[in-house]
């Protein structure tokens, strides 16, 4: 039931109730000899008992009314503090407007502190976490890593250049004059050049995992000039210099791998926007590109690469955002909280 409604008729059955107890009592103490007498005496028309019990009921719906929507207003005023809350922005709302709320503000603060306490342990637990494995894991990790990039590399890498240059060679200059035959060719010159773009995918992943020595925006500049060489398309980037914990560096980066990879293997785009900038506290890390696009209703949303860059996100207390649609490109977005900003700028 409306909460408006509900107040309405508890405040007529309240309003009828009192006018039924004074009525009651007024007859107790001056009682009728006749009480034909109250049914009978009328002014305008209508039945003095009418008038008693009508009044109570105007009354019981103005006064209704007014608790109703004093109430709702201040409902909502807490609804709307609630959902700031669960979007994780800062309140807006003022407790001394309405100081009958002032405890389920003070409350509404407090979990906020707790929810800004929580993101911050779980960055710096991250962080922690980054710099245990980087200490642990780096030496065998890069090693290993960087022996498969360079034979992989200085074999398949080059082998399939070369493929792709003779294939290319023969489709311009010894193009044969039968079209199955130079259908054929040309198909054969497309799967090498897809597999040219699979093996950049997978020595991109054989990058070393950790930031070693610099920073985020440094490491992302460092990366898309390498694409930029190697790779047919057009890179555009906007990268802020700013700084943030080792953890979330890590783990932003890991993310823009893995949507790198996605992009190379799948997407067929010919344009690439990276942009790395601090907005509002919030770090944002988006990436769109004007590939081929997918249907986000068939979307697998087991993928590991998906489920992988959405785990990282959430690692360290921030959202992600994925948009596509067919033949009309593919947007990343990853934001995350920079939190004690506000504290270190105080001290």
């Amino acid at each position: 039931m409306n909460l408006i409604i509900r107040h309405v008729l508890t405040s007529v059955m309240f309003s009828l109730l009192i006018a039924l107890m004074i009525l009651g009592i007024t007859f107790l103490f001056f009682p009728l000899e006749d009480w034909t007498l109250i049914w009978n005496q009328k002014f305008g028309n209508v039945s003095y008992l009418f008038w008693i019990l009508g009044t109570a009921i105007v009354i019981g719906i103005i006064v209704g009314l007014t608790i109703g929507f004093y109430w709702k207003q201040r409902i909502y005023y807490v609804d709307r503090g609630l959902d700031e809350l669960v979007k994780g922005q800062k309140l807006s709302t003022d407790s001394d407007s309405y100081k009958e709320l002032e405890g389920i503000f003070q409350h509404m603060n407090d979990l906020q502190d707790k929810m800004k306490r929580q993101v911050e342990l779980s960055q710096r637990l991250a962080t922690e976490r980054a710099e245990e494995r980087e200490k642990r894991l780096q030496e065998i990790l890069e090693q290993e890593r960087s022996r498969l990039a360079r034979e992989l590399h200085d074999s398949v890498s080059q082998q399939l250049f070369a493929s792709s240059m003779m294939m290319s060679a023969i489709n311009e200059s010894n193009s044969p004059k039968d079209e199955t035959m130079k259908r054929q060719l040309q198909m054969v010159e497309k799967m090498i050049h897809q597999s040219q773009l699979e093996m950049r995918a997978l020595l991109l992943h054989l990058r070393p995992v950790a930031l070693i020595g610099k920073s985020l925006q440094e490491g992302v500049k460092e990366l898309l000039k390498e694409l930029t060489q190697k790779v047919p398309m057009e890179m555009k980037q906007k990268i802020e210099s700013f700084p943030m914990d080792k953890g979330v560096e890590d783990q932003l980066f890991r993310i823009l791998q893995e949507s790198l990879s996605n992009t190379l293997r799948h997407a067929k785009a010919t344009t690439l926007q990276v942009m790395l900038i601090e907005r509002d506290e919030t770090i944002i890390l988006r990436v769109v590109d004007n590939g081929v696009g997918f249907e986000m209703e068939n979307m697998k949303t087991g993928s590991y690469g998906l489920q992988n860059m959405r785990e990282r996100a959430y690692e360290i207390g921030g959202t992600f955002k994925l948009i596509s649609l067919p033949n009309q490109g593919t947007q990343l977005e990853v934001k995350v909280p920079i939190i004690g900003k506000e504290e270190n700028e105080d001290d």
